[in-house]
């Protein structure tokens, strides 16, 4: 006999609550850094539920770290908004780098890494073991990409350089929290700021105003 109206309801918020209250805790241990917490089965205990909640709720653990990368996405919205059209280059530049600098160190992002650090290093290996966690990997540097073209649309800027300094700029970021995180003997604010006039000056070789 099909389910009531209301129990359907009721039985679907708690399905949409569990999957949250999943999400989050995966957040939460992932960001603790320990590599041990990238485990579904033990994240799945940490909340009080069995395996088959993950299995039901995602599929298997492929379907759980995808979804978990993907709740970060949201939660995150764009790092970077088209910026307005009276913005110099060099405001929009250093807003990428504060706004990357600050980003790298939130909890989401503690997690992020940590997970990455636990998955395949070869993207064959990746896309075999874990083909749905591979593809929202894509879709986050297809969308990085896409705004960083967005924040110098309005500026005379070479796209491929644009292009070139979104794939470069997360990784050097990295290296600078890094520092920082190990106590860096270098004044990292010197350092931003020297990477910042570097890709000003790399964006503006192209022909960029402002």
């Amino acid at each position: 006999m099909p389910l009531p109206d209301s129990a359907g309801r009721t039985a679907n918020r708690r399905g949409r609550a569990t999957r949250r209250a999943l999400l989050s805790a995966a957040v939460d241990a992932l960001a603790t850094g320990d590599p041990a917490a990238v485990s579904a089965n033990r994240i799945a205990k940490a909340i009080g539920v069995t395996w088959g909640t993950i299995q039901y709720q995602f599929g298997d653990a492929d379907g759980f770290w995808a979804a978990v990368l993907h709740h970060t996405a949201e939660r995150r919205g764009d790092t970077i908004t088209a910026s307005d059209s009276g913005a110099s280059l060099r405001a929009r530049v250093a807003g990428i780098v504060d706004t990357l600098y600050d980003g790298l160190e939130a909890p989401d992002s503690r997690a992020i890494e940590n997970l990455r650090a636990a998955l395949p290093r070869d993207p064959t290996e990746l896309d075999r073991l874990y083909p749905a966690t591979a593809a929202e990997l894509r879709s986050w540097g297809q969308t990085w990409a896409d705004m960083c073209q967005r924040a110098f649309a309005d500026l005379n800027v070479d796209p491929d350089r644009v292009h070139k300094v979104a794939m470069f700029i997360p990784g050097a970021m990295r290296g600078l929290v890094s520092e920082k995180q190990l106590g860096s003997f270098n004044d990292l604010d010197v350092a931003r700021d020297g990477l910042t006039s570097a890709i000003v000056a790399y964006l503006a070789g192209s022909g960029a105003t402002g």
